[in-house]
């Protein structure tokens, strides 16, 4: 019992200095937008603050910190998802131990052309990869469930979608040094991400 108290002790605390350092960035701005440059063009997300408030500071902070800056997307399945935030265009996984809370029973839902975290199984698992919804009736498999935990919605596409549906068609293949799935063929890079001033 006191080892499953300091695991929750340990996950909310992580997940509360994940949110604490980017609480300070734009804290008047409950929409704030990012900008991101793919090497097949531009991207601009708004988030959400007031939906998914630990998410979107802990996707500032990581933004600031430029975290994400040359990176790849690594998992782009077609009608489906394009995925990225972790990985480095050599296939190494950046560390992802500063995992956040679950908030995907904000009422936003993984339609077309949002923004949402992917995470492990364990429902409070998400850290730094994120995706977008390429379906064009949307993910409601994503969504959450009365008897299971979904995955964190936190923005919207504002610009860009033509970006990511060349995304989605990028031929992808086995990686046989990862063993992954649908990982581009050719490397879909993010170039940068980059908060957009108010």
């Amino acid at each position: 019992m006191k080892r499953y108290l300091l695991i929750l002790i340990t996950m909310f605390s992580t997940s509360v200095f994940a949110a604490q350092n980017g609480s300070d960035i734009q804290p008047n701005n409950y929409y704030p937008q990012v900008l991101l440059v793919t090497s097949l063009g531009n991207i601009i997300v708004e988030l959400d603050r007031k939906r998914a408030p630990i998410t979107v500071n802990n996707f500032l902070w990581l933004t600031k910190n430029k975290e994400y800056n040359n990176t790849i997307f690594h998992r782009v399945i077609k009608d489906f998802v394009v995925q990225g935030g972790g990985v480095t265009p050599d296939l190494k996984q950046k560390d992802d131990d500063n995992t956040i809370v679950n908030e995907s029973g904000n009422g936003l839902s993984n339609d077309y052309g949002t923004i949402a975290m992917a995470r492990e199984n364990e429902p409070h698992s998400a850290s730094r990869q994120f995706y977008f919804n390429v379906k064009s009736e949307g993910n409601a498999n994503l969504n959450p469930k009365p008897s299971r935990w979904g995955y964190t919605v936190f923005g919207d596409v504002i610009e860009g979608m033509d970006v990511l549906n060349k995304i989605m068609m990028t031929p992808t293949g086995y990686n046989s040094s990862n063993g992954w799935q649908d990982v581009p063929i050719t490397k879909v890079y993010l170039k940068s991400a980059t908060i957009i001033a108010q």
